[in-house]
This record gives structure tokens, C-alpha cells and sequence, in this order.
């Protein structure tokens, strides 16, 4: 009978696969030796894998490549990379290795700009796209920008109000583009989104603000939906809402030349993982190019503002099994030596799923458990896994440690968990690595930051003042 873990991942699963593979009964990530990772920097511990931020961004890049020719496409692909999903340095400078442009979401985002153009990594060549709600600091940060020469800066207008707001601070004429506020699934508690403007409005909105303003030129129509990029009939209908929106625009505003599509590229979250990113890219770019040929305009130039497809698949955390509590007949906890509200706050907020597999000891037999957290919070727990909402992993064992490691984490985690700030109960953050290899296939790493310490958190918490 086929008890051992293996067993389970080879019946389940197509495996090794092209990032996990095993070696001496242990997994490997990108042929990175997982236990060798935790014999040298402990457990728990969060890593940066950086060479995947650029595979990810030269993957997408191919595949508009391909579909432009395919299709004849006239226009330019621009890659914008969405800061949010993770404002790192590291991240930053990675991604900015591949000539792709910025997407950015609030004031602060401008000051890293600013820093970034200092160290010469993007110019004012570069398209710094300023999406959200702008308040003061935001106007006044992007009007900064555009007064200091970086023509590339298109704020997206979200609400009625910031095209005067933007205009008393600008000294010279500067682009613009406009939000479609989408309107959401069913399943939403909301029929419209919040941010952007509705498709009846925009032409009405365009032609009382804009056409006649000297000051503006408007350049960028923005479509992007929560559910992001999936076949499906609703997100279909909405791009072709979106098409007629562009095309009808762009009959009265022969500036506008570009379609920026967001984000919204799904990444791997459970070995099963399947989407047809090349279809999906083909479909998208040929239904842009029949509306178009359709309504006798030009196809606009293609802007997508990826984030969690960047950086993504990047990280990862890995946990040490401290100890297994047996609560009923049916239920065993293995509890974690960290805490997946703090460090995997998704888990815990919208239950999402991440590839979570044992590090060692494939070779043994497994068991169903639930995963517990250190906090005393009921909610502190991880349950849903690829197989069919049970977790199985190796079976308990006080004598041989067990180490467990979440994937494709490397999105929103750390600033919605609060880097470097309070964490629940008081559990520190776990130490952080960044790996990275040569062009000779040489793997390093480096400490990026320390585990929380008790005078971080107690200096936080105003009781080391002094």
C-alpha cells in the first residue's frame, strides 16, 4: 500500500514540476535547497527568490510579442509594474532590469519615483502611471513629478474633482488618462466599483472637462476588474464595454491612443495550477483589434499593470512544526512556530490559498491535520490546501523535525502584515532572505532583515522611549 507523502503527491499530481523537485528526501524551489536554507538562517524564516520577478516579466512580455504578430497588431506593448504588490527596493530593482514602467497607487509611491530617477533607474522616458483616490499630498507629489520634466507621468483621473486639482498645480500642459469604474459580479456586495468613473459618464465627463481644456490632453483609457483576467463571459462583456467606451472616445479625441487593461494575471496556487496565459493574451489583443477595425479607429497602444504575477511567485515562507495537539478523535493541530495572521495575512483576511508543501521527510507516512498559528486568536489557522480542503503531511514526529513551506507568496503580504511594525500578540516577524544567482547559475543569499526583536516591538509600543 502506498502510504509515504510521495505516494500521495504522485497520485494527485503531476510531479517534480518545472520549480519543485526533490533531492535527498527534501524539496528543492528553483533547484534553491530548502533545507540547506534552513540549516544556515533557522526557521521561520521568509524568503525573495528575484530571478523569478524577471522570468515572470519577460514571460508576459513574449507573450504580447507573439500575439501582436500573430495578429498584425499595430501599437506598443508597455509593462507597468503595480508597486503595491510589494514597494521592496530589492523588488524594485529587479523588475527594473527588464525597461518595463511603474504603476502608482498613493503620494509616497512619487517619493520612491523620485529615488529611483536619482539612482538612474528610470528616466523621464518612463511611464509612471498615478492611479487612486488623489488626495493633497498625492496632487502635489504628481504635479512635482510632471513639473520637474518627467512628460511620461499620466495621472488617471478617478473622480470629477481631480482634473482641477491636478490643473492648479501643474505649471505646463500634461496628459491625463480616465478610470472606467467597472461594474463588478453578482456575487459582489456592490454592483459598481468605487474608483473610476461609470461608462455613461465618460464621454459626457470628457467632453465638459477635458475637450476644451488647452491644459489637458487626455491619452489613456483604464479598464480593470477585481475578479481580474479570466476566461469567462463577464470578463469578456466587460472588455467589450470597455472597447465601445475607448472607440467612442476616440472618435471625438483623436489624442487618445492607449488602453491600459490593469492587471489581474491569476499566479500559481496549488500544484493543479492551469491557465492559458498565451490564449488569454492572443483573445484579449484580437478582441482590442476587431472592436477597433469594427468602429474605423486606430488600435490603441496595450498597457497592463501587473503585480501579483510580478513579484508573486517570488516568495515564500517556511515554518518549523513545534508540536501536535490531538483536540478530538478527529482533529490533530500541528502547530507552526510563527503566525499566518501576521505572516500570511491573506490566509486569514480573503482565504487564500498558497502551494503549500512539506520541506523533508517525503519519504515518510502521512496524516490529515489543520495548522495552527502561535496567537491566541481562533482565527490563527491554515485549512485549505489543493486537496480538496484537507492538509496532509508527514505524520508527527517529536524526534524528527518537520518543516513546512508556503509558495508564491511574495504579493501584499509584507505591507499588509505590517513589515517592521506591531504584529498580533506580539509574535515577531521572522527573518527575511534574498536569493539570487549569477549568470553562471550560482545561487546566493543574504540576510535582508533580522527576526523581530522584543525592544523593536516594546520601542513601537513607547516603553523604551529613551
Amino acid at each position: 500500500m502506498n502510504t509515504k507523502y510521495i505516494d500521495l503527491i504522485d497520485q494527485s499530481f503531476y510531479f517534480p514540476q518545472e520549480e519543485f523537485k526533490l533531492e535527498d528526501n527534501a524539496l528543492n524551489f528553483h533547484d534553491i535547497d530548502l533545507m540547506e536554507l534552513i540549516e544556515k538562517y533557522g526557521a521561520p524564516l521568509k524568503f525573495t527568490y528575484l530571478p523569478q520577478i524577471s522570468n515572470n516579466i519577460q514571460r508576459a512580455k513574449k507573450w504580447f510579442d507573439d500575439a501582436f504578430k500573430k495578429h498584425d497588431y499595430k501599437g506598443n506593448y508597455n509593462y507597468c509594474y503595480c508597486t503595491k504588490s510589494s514597494h521592496f527596493k530589492h523588488v524594485l530593482d529587479e523588475a527594473l532590469t527588464n525597461n518595463i514602467h511603474i504603476e502608482t497607487s498613493s503620494a509616497f509611491d512619487i517619493d520612491i519615483v523620485k529615488n529611483l530617477k536619482k539612482e538612474g533607474k528610470i528616466t523621464d522616458e518612463t511611464f509612471v502611471i498615478s492611479n487612486g483616490f488623489k488626495r493633497e499630498q498625492y496632487v502635489t507629489n504628481i504635479a512635482d513629478l510632471i513639473n520637474d520634466g518627467h512628460k511620461n507621468c499620466i495621472p488617471i483621473i478617478d473622480n470629477y474633482e481631480e482634473i482641477d486639482l491636478l490643473s492648479n498645480e501643474i505649471k505646463k500642459k500634461f496628459k491625463v488618462g480616465i478610470r472606467i469604474a467597472s461594474e463588478e459580479e453578482p456575487k459582489f456586495e456592490f454592483y459598481t466599483s468605487r474608483l473610476g468613473i461609470g461608462y455613461k459618464n465618460i464621454v459626457p465627463f470628457y467632453k465638459n472637462q477635458i475637450q476644451n481644456n488647452k491644459k489637458v490632453e487626455l491619452k489613456m483609457l483604464h479598464f480593470f476588474i477585481n475578479t481580474g483576467i479570466r476566461d469567462n463571459a463577464y470578463y469578456w462583456n466587460e472588455l467589450n464595454k470597455c472597447l465601445k467606451v475607448y472607440t467612442s472616445l476616440k472618435k471625438i479625441c483623436p489624442t487618445l491612443d492607449s488602453l491600459n487593461i490593469g492587471g489581474g494575471f491569476p499566479i500559481k496556487n496549488s500544484l493543479a495550477f492551469d491557465f492559458d496565459y498565451q490564449y488569454m493574451v492572443e483573445e484579449i489583443v484580437n478582441q482590442i483589434k476587431l472592436v477597433c477595425e469594427d468602429e474605423e479607429v486606430d488600435t490603441p497602444h496595450i498597457f497592463t499593470e501587473f503585480g501579483s504575477f510580478t513579484v508573486g511567485e517570488s516568495g515564500g515562507a517556511i515554518y518549523k512544526v513545534l508540536y501536535q495537539k490531538q483536540q478530538n478523535d478527529r482533529e490533530k493541530w500541528n502547530m507552526i512556530n510563527s503566525s499566518f495572521i501576521t505572516t500570511l495575512p491573506d490566509t486569514w483576511a480573503i482565504n487564500k490559498r498558497f502551494i503549500m508543501l512539506p520541506i523533508n521527510r517525503w519519504n515518510d507516512s502521512y496524516e490529515r491535520v489543520l495548522l495552527g498559528g502561535l496567537t491566541c486568536d481562533s482565527d490563527d489557522y491554515y485549512n485549505s490546501e489543493q486537496h480538496t480542503n484537507a492538509i496532509y503531511l508527514p505524520k508527527y514526529n517529536k524526534d524528527k523535525p518537520l518543516y513546512i513551506g508556503f509558495f508564491n507568496t511574495g504579493a501584499y503580504q509584507e505591507t499588509i502584515g505590517g513589515f517592521g511594525g506591531l504584529q498580533h500578540c506580539l509574535i515577531p516577524s521572522p527573518k527575511h532572505i534574498l536569493i539570487q544567482r549569477d549568470e553562471d547559475g550560482n545561487i546566493s543569499t543574504k540576510l535582508f532583515s533580522e527576526q523581530q526583536k522584543s525592544e523593536d516591538l516594546l520601542k513601537i509600543l513607547g516603553y523604551n522611549e529613551n
